[in-house]
């Protein structure tokens, strides 16, 4: 299953550098610069972030869950058929915004709001570039973000560690914080 989560990371990435603007024919601001590396760097640290948790489990759900969303938006993308601001085509929806909010939503769903809510403003800006850079209209990065979400409502289930990742201490003088992990 590792090898088919590369795979997809490979793939996605592959197909981000057929737009001209990648390939070096149009000038890339570093808004988009920074949205196309986020958009493969949120999930590839979801995936990582099983590992580092020893969690197979989560990682056969982060799996089916980025396989579904981005089979799902290639799918509409060859089938809706919408042109993007720019001029070219499969607008609808985002491929960059799907994979940033997938990892996103899965470290929010699998592992809680404290991990999820950095990640989500980091999938909220690729969004942001996707529109900045003229590739996409807001209804396809809100789709793409909906999509990737509802996706993972569907695959991923919250972990059930033995200890929690992030608690609070107290011996009644002192106040504290612990950090939990597997090595």
């Amino acid at each position: 299953m590792k090898s088919t989560l590369l795979l997809i990371c490979f793939l996605v990435g592959m197909l981000s550098g057929f737009s001209p603007a990648v390939a070096g024919t149009v000038h890339v601001s570093h808004e988009e610069r920074a949205g196309d590396f986020l958009q493969l760097a949120i999930p590839v640290a979801a995936y990582a972030t099983t590992f580092y948790l020893d969690d197979g489990t989560g990682r056969m759900q982060l799996s089916k869950s980025f396989a579904t969303t981005l089979g799902t938006v290639f799918t509409l993308k060859y089938t809706v058929k919408t042109k993007r601001p720019n001029g070219y085509h499969q607008s609808f929806p985002s491929a960059h915004t799907a994979a940033a909010f997938s990892g996103a939503a899965f470290v929010q769903r699998r592992y809680g709001w404290t991990y999820g809510v950095p990640l989500y403003l980091s999938a909220g800006f690729v969004g942001w570039s996707r529109i900045y850079s003229d590739h996409h209209y807001p209804s396809d990065v809100y789709a793409a973000a909906a999509l990737a979400i509802a996706v993972n409502c569907f695959f991923v289930e919250q972990r059930q560690a033995d200890d929690p990742l992030l608690s609070v201490w107290s011996d009644g003088r002192s106040l504290g914080l612990a950090l939990n992990g597997h090595w």
